[in-house]
């Protein structure tokens, strides 16, 4: 056993895991994917009732306050732990380190190559310009709260993330194969972060704007996106598995605290006629 040898089990587990990196992603990118797709599906079909039942039951505010402050506290704690231990060392960054040089050494340069294209799907120009773009559209098209959260959550992301790299300043690991070239701080990933929150912004955008039959195939786009995205850091050894992990949570909670104040927003203005 791991343990018994000496090893902690974490460490045994990243070694293990290397040579299968890429068949163990493509594993869950798919079940990701189609289990997305799914729960979008059976949410649909539940939409007549839900709708039905918020119209004839006044919104818990102070309940929905209080499960999002939990679930914000829940996400800070487990993002300290991960930070607290993702250091040379802990065994958590112990066995980051583990992983990273078993990919670097045991991954295809066609997949890493691949990865190198797909990685700008989170570069900073890249999301800036959907930004730019997605914010002028929907002023446009006189979505002016739709606007003003989208400016605000990607917005936020955008002062977030390097303020939390400037805190923790962490290393990023050894990444000589020439196809990504990175400096700063490496802990948490902005790719992660910021994929999460442009692309889970664009996605609750389409959920609003486009018609029930195109919510699906957005919903598994945004999964795809987001995922590969994030992995693809590791894979280029540019980014540490808990700097991706740690920046899909500090992301993700962003996301939910500005999609839940739009959600809250957009309902009390649909409420304000009929009071």
């Amino acid at each position: 056993m791991p343990e018994a040898s000496g090893t902690p089990l974490l460490i045994a587990l990243a070694h293990a895991m290397a040579p299968h990196a890429l068949p163990a992603f493509l594993l869950v990118l798919l079940t990701a994917v189609t289990a997305g797709g799914l729960a979008c599906g059976w949410l649909q079909r539940r939409h007549a009732a839900l709708e039905a039942e918020t119209e004839a039951r006044p919104p818990r505010l102070v309940l929905s306050l209080a499960l999002g402050f939990a679930a914000v506290v829940a996400a800070a704690a487990l993002f300290a732990g991960i930070a607290e231990r993702a250091t040379p060392t802990h065994t958590l960054g112990r066995a980051d380190q583990v992983l990273a040089d078993g990919i670097a050494a045991t991954l295809p340069w066609a997949a890493l190559r691949a990865f190198s294209v797909l990685t700008h799907l989170g570069d900073r120009a890249v999301l800036i310009a959907i930004g730019v773009g997605m914010a002028a559209w929907l002023l446009w098209r006189r979505h002016t709260g739709l606007a003003l959260g989208w400016m605000l959550a990607l917005g936020g992301n955008a002062v977030l993330n390097p303020t939390l790299k400037n805190l923790f300043e962490r290393a990023r690991p050894v990444h000589d194969h020439g196809l990504a070239l990175e400096d700063g701080y490496s802990f948490p990933s902005g790719h992660s972060s910021g994929s999460m929150v442009v692309y889970g912004m664009l996605l609750y955008v389409a959920l609003q704007l486009l018609p029930p039959r195109w919510h699906a195939p957005a919903v598994m786009a945004a999964i795809a996106v987001i995922l590969t995205t994030a992995c693809s850091r590791i894979f280029l050894q540019v980014h540490f598995a808990s700097d991706v992990a740690a920046g899909l949570l500090s992301g993700g909670t962003w996301l939910a605290v500005c999609i839940a104040s739009l959600a809250w927003a957009q309902g009390r203005t649909r409420a304000r006629p009929a009071t």
